[in-house]
C-alpha cells in the first residue's frame, strides 16, 4: 500500500521537465475555481488571494487623502470581483473536470496539455451540478458540527476524477461512488495533505510566489492518489469475484 513519501515521489517524477506547464495551468485552474483536493493543509487558492489583495487595497484607499477621487475606481473594482466571483462558481466546475483530465494526464504520462482544463465544458451542467452539490452535502454535514463536515469533504474529493473518466454519470452517482472510493482512505488523503505543511510555511516567505510551484505538487499527488486507490478497489473486487 503506498504511503503519502511515495504519492510526493510519483507526483515529483511526473513533473520533471513539465513544472513549468503544470504551474501554468494550475494558476489558470485555480483562478477559474478549479482546484480539485482541499483541506486545511492543502496549497493555498490563489484567486482568494488575489481578491484578498484587492480588498486591502481598497481599504487602503478608502482611508487616503484621495477617498473621494477614487470612489469610482471602488465601485468599478468592486463590481469586477462581485462578477468574477459569479464566474468562476458557474464555470468551477467544468474547470475542476478539466484539471483533473490535466493532472491524470501528467501522472499517466499522457500528454498534459494547458488546453485540458478547457475541454470539459461540453459537461458544463454535470460540472456545476457537481460543485453546486458537493458544496451542499459539506455544508449540511458541517452544520451538524465541524468534524463531520471535514470529513463528508474528503468522500467527495475524487467525485471530479470520477465523472471525468465516467462522464454518462450523473454528478450525484459520482459523489456515491466517491464515497465508496473514499472508504478506508480518508485518513490516507489527509496524511498526504497534511505531508505538505512544511512547503506550506515556507511558501508563505516568498510572498506566495512559492505555491504557483506547490499547489501543481499537490494536485498531481492527489491525482496519483486517486490512480492508486481506485487500482486497488479494482484489485478487491476482482478478489471477490
Amino acid at each position: 500500500m503506498l504511503k503519502a513519501a511515495d504519492f510526493r515521489r510519483i507526483a515529483r517524477e511526473s513533473l520533471n521537465g513539465n513544472w513549468i506547464i503544470a504551474a501554468g495551468t494550475g494558476f489558470i485552474a485555480a483562478l477559474l475555481g478549479g482546484n480539485l483536493i482541499g483541506g486545511a493543509t492543502s496549497s493555498i487558492n490563489i484567486s482568494e488571494e488575489i481578491e484578498l489583495s484587492a480588498e486591502e487595497f481598497l481599504y487602503s484607499m478608502v482611508h487616503s487623502s484621495v477617498a473621494d477621487v477614487l470612489l469610482g475606481v471602488i465601485g468599478v473594482l468592486s463590481a469586477f470581483l462581485a462578477v468574477y466571483s459569479i464566474v468562476r462558481m458557474v464555470i468551477g466546475g467544468a474547470v475542476a473536470l478539466g484539471y483533473a483530465k490535466f493532472n491524470l494526464n501528467l501522472v499517466n504520462r499522457n500528454n498534459p496539455r494547458v488546453e485540458d482544463i478547457f475541454s470539459q465544458f461540453h459537461n458544463f451542467g454535470k460540472g456545476f451540478i457537481m460543485n453546486f452539490l458537493r458544496g451542499l452535502y459539506t455544508t449540511l454535514w458541517t452544520l451538524l458540527f465541524i468534524i463531520p463536515g471535514i470529513i463528508a469533504s474528503y468522500s467527495y474529493a475524487m467525485t471530479p476524477y470520477i465523472l471525468y473518466e465516467n462522464p454518462d454519470m450523473t454528478a450525484n452517482e459520482a459523489i456515491k461512488a466517491s464515497k465508496e472510493l473514499m472508504e478506508g482512505n480518508k485518513w490516507r488523503l489527509f496524511c498526504l495533505e497534511l505531508s505538505f505543511i512544511g512547503w506550506s510555511i515556507l511558501c508563505v516567505f516568498t510572498f506566495g510566489i512559492g505555491y504557483l510551484f506547490l499547489h501543481p505538487y499537490t494536485e498531481a499527488a492527489g491525482a496519483a492518489f486517486y490512480r492508486e486507490i481506485k487500482w486497488e478497489k479494482m484489485k478487491q473486487q476482482a478478489g471477490m469475484e
